[in-house]
Formats: structure tokens, sequence, C-alpha cells
């Protein structure tokens, strides 16, 4: 049984965990689902402070109905553990998922794991929190199926082409608008993940477009990443809000036609029929299987 919650993911915001002025731009933005950065985005001396920051953050701004995560430190690094058990005893009744970067194996997200249930034993916390991953590393693609199914806690799979780009050796020129490379550089890596996270009743989602000036650039890049399955992207400015809640959100005159044809199978069945005609389409369980990722995603949003 999948008890992961349904969780919309069409827009992820980050948000330097060290800017009080941007956590609370972040809080009160249109995003779905805003997460706090103590990696990148944070100074190594400035992390200790951060963590403090995302704290009182979690605690005391009204985040609506917003996913709140906050990414943490590469587990390699001196400052994973510690992101995590001050932020988990300092806001865990307030936090919804942590994120997880540069993932390469199964174990490492089952480490995560273990120490989430550890901490919500002490605190006797009463919702579990979510796990997402960030898969940026060769290693992380090519052991990403076992990755998928690690732990019941995972709820999604993040492709951070960046990252990723320098771990294959790709130059940076064509990490934002494809350069001349004939197709879809990352249509490979995100096939990969999008069928990973599927399999295991996973989120998959695209990760950041760096040039947040170049909305067409972004749009046509969360396109690409919606065609082949993906819920959502990145967003690394409020810029790039707005573009990606319309490319991941499904236009209501498909809503309402997907509820037209459910409705006529549905009354086929009632009439013992397998299939049914309407508008001049057929329509049979494997039609209502696909319309159901409309209707799903439509009742998620609430259109």
């Amino acid at each position: 049984m999948n008890l992961k919650p349904k969780r919309l993911r069409r827009c992820q915001l980050s948000v330097p965990g060290s800017s009080e002025k941007m956590i609370a731009k972040g809080a009160a933005s249109a995003a779905d689902h805003v997460f706090l950065d103590l990696e990148d985005a944070v100074a190594p001396s400035a992390k200790p402070g951060a963590r403090t920051k995302v704290v009182e953050a979690l605690k005391s701004l009204d985040w609506g109905r917003k996913t709140r995560c906050v990414r943490i430190n590469d587990l390699e690094t001196e400052y994973a553990f510690e992101d995590i058990i001050t932020v988990v005893e300092g806001a865990g009744d307030h936090l919804d998922t942590i994120l997880v970067p540069k993932i390469k194996s199964a174990f490492e997200v089952r480490w995560v794991d273990t120490l989430l249930s550890q901490l919500e034993r002490k605190l006797k916390l009463q919702r579990r929190i979510g796990l997402e991953i960030l898969i940026e590393e060769v290693e992380g693609m090519l052991n990403i199926r076992e990755i998928a199914a690690s732990t019941p806690r995972l709820e999604a799979m993040v492709f951070g082409m960046g990252d990723y780009s320098a771990s294959q050796g790709i130059d940076i020129k064509y990490v934002n608008g494809q350069g001349d490379y004939p197709g879809d550089i990352w249509h490979y890596p995100r096939y990969q993940l999008v069928i990973a996270a599927r399999a295991n009743g996973l989120d998959p989602i695209d990760g950041p477009f760096a040039d947040f000036r170049n909305l067409d650039g972004y749009r046509e890049e969360a396109r690409r990443a919606m065609m082949v399955g993906c819920v959502g992207k990145w967003a690394i400015h409020p810029a790039q809000i707005e573009p990606a809640i319309e490319t991941f959100s499904p236009d209501p005159a498909e809503v309402a036609r997907a509820r037209k044809l459910a409705n006529a199978y549905e009354e086929a069945q009632a009439r013992g029929e397998g299939a049914v005609q309407v508008d001049g389409v057929m329509v049979d369980v494997a039609s209502i299987r696909i319309l159901q990722n409309t209707l799903q995603k439509a009742d998620l949003i609430g259109m």
C-alpha cells in the first residue's frame, strides 16, 4: 500500500537559508513547494547561523498549503548530520520533507532514513518527515533503480543537471539552452529518472535552469520535462514560478474533457460494456488509465 502523502510539486522554489528576507518572500510566494537551502546557497561560515534561521522561519512564518522542505548539505561533508539533527529537533512538526543532494547509492538514503526514524521516536513526532533526493552524480544515475526503491520514506527524485554535467564531463555551455547538441541533451537521464521514480510511486522533478532572465528557455526545458512524465521543475528565482506552474498544470478544457470521458466510461461499465464511443473517440480501460493522470493532478490542484 502506498501511504505517501500527495503533494503538489509543480514548482519547487529554492531559497537561501541564510537570508531571512528571501525566506519570507518564499513563504509568501505562489510556489507549491519551497526548500530552504543549507547547501550551495550558504557559505561554510554561515551554515550554523542558517540552520537557526531556517528553524525559526519554519516555526514562525505562514506557509499556507506549501510543502516545507530543507535541503541539507552533501552527506560526504561535515555539515550534513548536524543539519538534520538541528532542523528536525528545532522544527520537526513544522517540516514536511528533507532534500538530500548528490545521492550516489541506496545506502546513503537508508542512512538518512535511519537517522530520521531515531529522531522521530525521540521527539514523538506525529507525522513522518518525507525524503526527497537529488540525482546529480553519474554514480547516482547508474544506481537509480536501487535508490528509488531504497525506503518507503522517499517521496521524490530530482534531476540536478548542473552538478551532473560536471560529473559526466559536460561543458557548461550546454547546461542551459542545449547548444548545438542534435536533440535533447538531457533526454536519457531525465527518462531514466522518471521511469525509476514512477515504478516506485515517487514524484519525478526536473532541476534548475540558471539563466533566470531567459524565461523562454526555462519554459522549453520545463515542457521537455513535462512531456516525459515529470510533475514539476525547480525555480531558482521568483520569475520562474509562474512558467513552472503554467507548464505543469493541466488545461481546464482538458480536465473537463477527461471528466466527460471518464463519466461516459463509468456509465458504459454500469451497462456491462467494456468500451464506449464519445465524440468519435473510443474510450476503454487503457484510455481511462491515461486520463487518470490528468484527473488526479486536477484534483490535487483543486481544479
